[in-house]
């Protein structure tokens, strides 16, 4: 009787030390949204969702502080790909990496909101990162298409943060430490996809945005380590984009990865439906291993 009685207790501790794993879990993986500015976005046209940024937390256990990558769907500016969020994250964490999801503004808002949620974005991760278990120095951020366009935004225009800010999460620096951009749209110039550049600069923007914002021209020494992936025959966001991106990280010594897939339509996500485009998962794990942002494979 003694020994069933010591199973019971045994098995009665076990069983709540998994519910309470769970719970924690429940609590990090796709938790309740966080606004990046709690009494209001500047710029804020009103009060609604859409004009309350936010980051989606999927977080991790665990004893040492992890990197984390902020994942910017896509949607040319006007919408957010549900695709390309949560997914991405889950996949994220399936190799050890933290990951938030970032929804940033689309239209009617224009740039230079978008650009100015995601600086604030990397600095909130900075600022929380003791309790949300992360390495502030290890803070990259992922974009689909225009959300890759976003993300190369914020890998080419940042700041080092302001010490003497009231904010303290203004105090923190907005350079991301890594970018992994899928099919993203790097250009304006020229015609590029038009959806997209209306969204963010109107219907008739001037010349000297369009050359502003196409980021090839504003990489320098100090752009992030770069993943860059994309379709030969992408219809929509022209490979040309990943291309020029990818010489302009060349010209000025970054490190980068470019993975050119022969065919494949825009806007795959994780692409678990394409055999050897999936691939860029297993190329992308590798490559945020190789820079230290997860734990060597077994």
């Amino acid at each position: 009787m003694v020994l069933i009685g010591w199973l019971g207790a045994l098995l009665i501790l076990a069983a709540a030390g998994a519910v309470r794993a769970a719970e924690s879990t429940s609590r990090t993986a796709g938790s309740a949204p966080i606004l990046l500015w709690p009494n209001g976005a500047p710029g804020a046209m009103g009060d609604g969702p859409e004009d309350k940024p936010q980051l989606t937390p999927y977080l991790l256990p665990g004893h040492r502080p992890r990197a984390c990558v902020i994942v910017c769907p896509g949607g040319g500016y006007r919408f957010r790909a549900d695709h390309e969020g949560g997914p991405v994250a889950r996949w994220l964490n399936g190799f050890g990496v933290a990951s938030l999801v970032l929804d940033y503004r689309v239209a009617p808002y224009r740039h230079p909101l978008p650009l100015g949620d995601a600086q604030r974005a990397v600095r909130l991760v900075r600022s929380r990162a003791a309790e949300w278990n992360v390495d502030p120095a290890r803070v990259g951020m992922l974009g689909f298409s225009a959300g890759g366009h976003l993300a190369a935004c914020a890998g080419t225009i940042f700041d080092a943060g302001n010490p003497g800010a009231p904010d303290p999460v203004d105090r923190q620096g907005s350079r991301p430490d890594a970018l992994i951009l899928c099919y993203p749209l790097i250009s304006l110039r020229g015609h590029p996809h038009r959806d997209s550049l209306t969204a963010l600069l109107g219907p008739e923007p001037e010349s000297e945005w369009r050359e502003s914002l196409s980021l090839d021209s504003r990489v320098t020494p100090e752009t992030p380590p770069t993943f860059l992936w994309h379709t030969s025959d992408d219809g929509c966001v022209p490979v040309e984009n990943s291309l020029w991106m990818a010489a302009a990280l060349h010209r000025h010594g970054v490190p980068f990865a470019l993975h050119v897939f022969d065919h494949g339509e825009h806007g795959l996500g994780l692409a678990a439906d394409h055999p050897r485009i999936r691939q860029w998962t297993a190329l992308c794990a590798e490559w945020l291993r190789g820079i230290g942002f997860a734990e060597p494979s077994a």
